[in-house]
């Protein structure tokens, strides 16, 4: 197994990939269930380097991604799991080399890739920027301490891979995406010089990053409005905690024609309280409930959410799921909050 750091470059590894890229004909690509702008951003950057040199690569998505990410180029040849299962399966299986993007363990993509992702025999490259990989791959590039999968993509390829290659204009707008939507358009997760630096020199690239801002924040639907207007309502500040959370129940989801991505982002409006860090995100789902934590400064809602909820993530940014009902969800996160346990 082998580690790849940001700042110290295992150049045997750069050497193992390229020595594999010359053996290898299909590429696969593969990212975390309920995919995000940077899932799709450093997925779609990675299609479209390996197509311009010719390979055969497949993207698949474990499910649907938000409709507001649909313009991005690639996005409609995606393979989506839940829809064609035995074309995504298939398209794992016949890769000869498989990159894992923007998750740390096979069971992120869900239940129907995740023994897929773990039995894969070819060549395997995992590409993360989430705490303690958990998962066996050739080549590992992962750090927590950079904004996104996106920027640590944009490294693999033109810092470390092929320097001297120009980046296509396709690929700077994926990476673009992936980089602004895991940093709250910059807000969080973006204090390191380089992260401002990659952006440098994807706007030179020739993208359009107020066009690419309007695509991604002003492109959404009318249900995410009115359902987030109804999350509002159910706002609970916990003030002598510095802690809030909202939720969303099944039935409001139907009642306001809640489609894929429209909750995205809802857990922040949280954290924009005066005297808030730390705060959750409730939505009732069929059979479980997911939880979106964030957090500013010490609170770490990483070791909260795999203390409490068996999930996990960043330090400030994390998730998970609760079995059972959206009250006895709510109740676990009073009760944790109350006792100090974060």
């Amino acid at each position: 197994m082998h580690f790849l750091n940001p700042t110290d470059v295992n150049e045997q590894d750069i050497h193992l990939v390229k020595q594999a890229l010359q053996k290898t004909k299909k590429i696969c690509v593969v990212f975390h269930f309920n995919p995000d702008g940077d899932a799709l951003g450093s997925a779609l950057a990675l299609y479209h380097y390996f197509k311009e040199d010719g390979y055969e690569v497949t993207v698949v998505s474990p499910n649907a991604f938000p409709d507001f990410l649909n313009w991005m180029d690639g996005s409609d040849r995606i393979v989506v799991a839940q829809e064609h299962l035995v074309k995504a399966r298939k398209a794992i299986k016949e890769a000869d080399m498989l990159f894992v993007v923007d998750m740390n363990a096979p069971h992120r993509a869900g239940q129907d890739l995740q023994n897929s992702i773990a039995k894969f025999v070819g060549f395997k490259v995992l590409i993360d920027h989430h705490v303690q990989p958990e998962i066996n791959c050739d080549v590992m590039y992962t750090t927590h301490l950079t904004s996104s999968a996106s920027e640590l993509v944009y490294n693999f390829l033109y810092r470390y891979m092929t320097p001297k290659r120009p980046v296509s204009k396709a690929i700077a707008e994926a990476l673009y995406v992936g980089i602004i939507t895991d940093t709250g358009s910059m807000a969080y997760a973006c204090d390191h010089p380089d992260t401002y630096e990659v952006l440098g020199r994807l706007i030179a690239a020739g993208i359009n990053g107020e066009a690419i801002h309007q695509k991604v924040y002003s492109n959404y639907t009318e249900s995410r409005l009115r359902l987030m207007g109804v999350a509002l309502t159910h706002l609970k500040i916990m003030p002598e905690y510095g802690a809030s959370y909202m939720y969303l129940t099944k039935q409001e989801l139907i009642e306001n024609n809640f489609q894929i991505g429209d909750t995205e982002g809802f857990v922040n409006y949280g954290m924009t309280i005066k005297g808030v860090e730390f705060t959750a995100f409730f939505v009732e789902r069929d059979n479980r409930i997911r939880v979106s934590f964030r957090s500013k400064g010490k609170v770490d809602v990483n070791l909260f959410a795999r203390d409490h909820y068996n999930g996990g993530g960043h330090h400030n940014a994390a998730g998970a799921f609760y079995h059972g009902t959206i009250e006895e969800a709510i109740a676990h996160f009073e009760m944790t909050v109350r006792e100090g346990k974060y």
